[in-house]
């Protein structure tokens, strides 16, 4: 068996902590850490005594589709585009990724937590407005919306995909990244609430310091002891931040 609890317990002592591999990836493009995940998600679904997993990253430009989007929020001929649109099996809308966002991609195993998608979904907001509360930003949710505002502008994204409980895809935290991209599509299919980043809040923010605290708040929500990936386990050509 590879994934055992530790004796420690989360700071409401509900359950014990168990380790999630983490993956500190440098920019990486879009389809080849989607590879990445899908052979994570295979490998828990095959083997669900593997820890879960978490990967932080930056993309390089792409816009993506979520399964049965409407292209009428892409306003752009994608044959002609130098930046490419790419279909997906997560849920929700067309959204765009590029460098200054940080990314984050959970693979875990539901069955640990909780088998609800609505509370997965929900965690991972959670997580992301503890993170923007670190610098004193009172980030929300909002009714019947998927995802993370901050004074009425979109922040993170969130979009997932799950099977046999084991999650796939997840957040994206617009940090410093120019936001002219997000004006080729209707971003999540939402045409009346602007994109925002938090770089407009707090001058000079980075995605280096922002990302220790994603995962900090990450591992805290889920109960979790973030590890680094054993190197066994890491995708064949991954890079790694120092």
């Amino acid at each position: 068996m590879v994934c055992d609890a530790a004796t420690e317990t989360t700071g409401e002592g509900a359950r014990p902590i168990a380790p999630c591999w983490q993956l500190n990836l440098q920019t990486t493009a879009y389809e080849v850490a989607w590879g990445w995940q899908r052979q994570w998600q295979a490998d828990r679904i095959a083997d669900p005594t593997l820890p879960d997993g978490l990967m932080l990253l930056e993309h390089p430009p792409v816009y993506t589709l979520g399964r049965g989007a409407d292209r009428a929020f892409v306003r752009f001929d994608p044959a002609t585009h130098p930046v490419p649109l790419i279909p997906i099996e997560r849920g929700g809308e067309v959204t765009h990724h590029c460098p200054g966002q940080l990314v984050g991609y959970p693979i875990l195993n539901l069955r640990r937590h909780e088998p609800d998608l609505h509370w997965y979904l929900r965690q991972l907001e959670e997580v992301l407005i503890r993170a923007i509360g670190t610098w004193g930003l009172g980030a929300e949710r909002l009714p019947g919306l998927t995802g993370v505002w901050l004074e009425g502008r979109k922040v993170a994204a969130i979009g997932i995909q799950v099977s046999r409980w084991v999650t796939m895809h997840g957040f994206a935290l617009n940090v410093d990244c120019e936001l002219a991209g997000f004006r080729e599509i209707v971003p999540c299919g939402i045409a009346d609430r602007p994109v925002g980043r938090l770089v407009d809040f707090v001058p000079g923010l980075t995605v280096a310091q922002v990302r220790s605290v994603v995962a900090e708040q990450f591992a805290a929500v889920f109960g979790l002891r973030l590890e680094p990936c054993p190197p066994t386990h890491r995708p064949v050509g991954a890079l790694m931040l120092p």
